[in-house]
């Protein structure tokens, strides 16, 4: 099968020495693969703005305050993990959803037996903080808000900084679907109110799919103790168990823990989150500037476009479909994705993961040889 680059939201196109890192078979119980989830496990942190070291040097935020717990499974099961562990039978839980990921956060809570009410805006519009906090003060038995960071529907960035104040100063709970931004866009966890962030360790960071990870409020994780609704997904236990060694509690995804460890070497290497940020957007900018010479506007407006991933409107009377064009891109490289808004016939284009300006330059040659083929029928 001839190989392609991905153009998408995640999986997306990893390094080689990514790649070669599942090459080796680790045991479980093996005192050096314990090390190696407890050394992600600080990472994550930092890159969250803490002090634990590596998950939690990336969000920002102290160890003392703040754990990063790694979950088996795809995103999804991180979102449902959370959802499920730490919102008990006595609490309720305000979903804020403009895209596909927020409506599936619905769906978890509907599932489970969650009391939940949803407060939907527009796919191409963000979620007001003022009127998020308008509906915590009509209702007092909300405990918990829930919303995705980067809506990859649309590829929408909301506003989590301006919602989290908000959240705070009500005293909810805030729990922040980052699936698609976290180690790509600088969250300072602690400092926006997040107490539950939830990413992915096939997004930003430039891993495989394997595990799901969440950045936790060390207190209300410890709260959350008897509340899960799910063995195999109890944040709660999967917290206490690997916070003993670094073991965790079912078989692991070894291959994939490898891999995402030399990730986040990786990601260190090329600058830490504002030098990959910084890719991101310079991709995204470039991106844009090139579709719409070829006649594609976004959907959603610059004040409101995130650097992950863009919908683009295909023009009027085109001629041509999703599926054709994409068969003529793979076929000369790449891989992009369909649209999933329902109201308007898109499409969408990811520029995060080992992609460059050099890559984006040749997609959008590649679209314009598409476009002088399909005219010259």
């Amino acid at each position: 099968m001839p190989n392609y680059k991905l153009l998408t939201p995640g999986p997306l196109t990893t390094t080689d020495t990514v790649k070669k890192e599942m090459l080796f078979d680790h045991c479980t119980w093996d005192e050096d693969y314990k090390q190696i989830t407890r050394k992600i496990q600080r990472g994550l942190l930092a890159l969250a703005h803490a002090d634990e070291s590596r998950l939690l040097e990336l969000a920002q935020v102290s160890e003392q305050e703040y754990t990063a717990v790694l979950m088996q499974g795809s995103g999804t099961f991180g979102v449902e993990s959370v959802l499920t562990s730490v919102i008990g039978k006595e609490d309720k839980l305000l979903i804020c959803a403009n895209g596909a990921y927020g409506e599936r956060m619905a769906d978890i809570a509907s599932h489970a037996g969650i009391a939940h009410e949803v407060y939907r805006v527009a796919y191409d519009c963000i979620p007001d903080a003022e009127r998020i906090g308008e509906i915590l003060d009509g209702d007092p038995s909300i405990t918990h808000v829930s919303m995705v960071h980067s809506e990859t529907t649309s590829g929408i960035l909301n506003d989590a900084e301006s919602v989290g104040k908000v959240v705070k100063e009500k005293g909810r709970v805030f729990i922040l679907d980052a699936m698609s931004s976290f180690g790509g866009v600088d969250i300072p966890v602690a400092d926006w109110g997040i107490d539950f962030l939830i990413s992915s360790a096939n997004k930003c960071i430039q891993g495989v799919p394997g595990f799901s990870f969440i950045i936790a409020d060390r207190r209300l994780l410890e709260e959350s103790a008897g509340k899960a609704r799910s063995l195999s997904l109890d944040l709660y236990d999967q917290y206490k168990t690997m916070e003993k060694d670094g073991k965790w509690r079912f078989t692991s995804p070894t291959h994939v823990v490898l891999a995402f460890a030399k990730a986040m070497e990786e990601l260190e290497e090329e600058g830490g989150i504002p030098a990959r940020s910084r890719r991101y957007r310079e991709n995204n900018r470039l991106l844009i500037s090139e579709m719409k010479k070829l006649g594609y506007d976004t959907y959603v407006g610059s004040d409101v476009q995130g650097p992950i991933i863009t919908t683009f409107l295909f023009p009027e009377n085109a001629g041509y479909g999703f599926a054709e064009m994409y068969a003529y891109i793979k076929e000369r490289g790449y891989a992009i994705y369909p649209g999933k808004v329902t109201e308007a016939e898109t499409f969408r284009i990811g520029n995060i993961g080992e992609i460059y300006k050099e890559d984006i330059e040749k997609l959008a040659q590649i679209i314009s040889d598409f476009q002088k083929e399909h005219k010259a029928r």
